[in-house]
């Protein structure tokens, strides 16, 4: 019989559930990856911070005092991207291959896109999650002294490929990263090095 641990609740018996992240004494751990092959992974995942109308059109003209929103929370997104493991106790450490973030304005929101890519032995879901959650509060915190009504919500993953589980993809959500997409959505590192200073590359230096 398994020793009943916190509250009651016998460890053993969940452990050999098939909870990974326990041992099975009940402690959490890091789950082993290391006999995993890399392979190519993919995430992607998307938020809104909800805002009044007027907020929007600001960020829109560039209009908001703190400087351009869009592009200071791309940048703070693709940082938290590769800050996951260190924001997240059981995230493993993975070599980010690509971040790219995208906004789109609506009348009272904006939508936050992210999708982060890897050749490693887990998945990067964590990592666009946590890119979109953060890029979001960049957005928050660049309009908060206009508009501090504003409201974050909806994150969630809308797709990963890659991995044991292969394919999955959010009912409803629509098909995104064909090659041509991909290509377009994530630029090459010789592409970029020509716009690095210029004002409407859009992309951080």
């Amino acid at each position: 019989m398994g020793k009943a641990g916190l509250a009651g609740v016998d460890w053993l018996a969940v452990s050999d559930r098939g909870l990974t992240h326990l041992d099975p004494l009940g402690r959490a751990r890091m789950v082993d990856v290391t006999p995993k092959e890399p392979t190519h992974r993919r995430a992607m995942a998307r938020c809104r911070v909800y805002m009044a109308p007027e907020t929007t059109s600001k960020v829109a003209a560039n209009a908001i005092t703190k400087g351009d929103v869009l592009a200071v929370s791309r940048v703070a997104g693709i940082q938290a991207a590769k800050q996951a493991a260190h924001l997240i106790p059981l995230c493993h450490p993975l070599l980010v291959g690509a971040v790219t973030i995208n906004f789109t304005i609506g009348d009272d929101y904006i939508e936050v896109e992210t999708q982060v890519e890897t050749v490693d032995r887990t998945g990067v879901e964590m990592e666009a999650l946590t890119a979109c959650a953060v890029a979001a509060l960049t957005v928050y915190d660049m309009c908060k002294s206009f508009d501090r009504s504003m409201v974050i919500g909806e994150l969630a993953l809308w797709e990963k490929t890659g991995g044991r589980s292969g394919h999955w993809r959010r009912e409803g959500a629509t098909v995104v990263n064909t090659t041509a997409e991909a290509n377009r959505a994530r630029p090459t590192e010789a592409a970029t090095d020509g716009l690095i200073g210029s004002t409407d590359a859009g992309l951080p230096g």
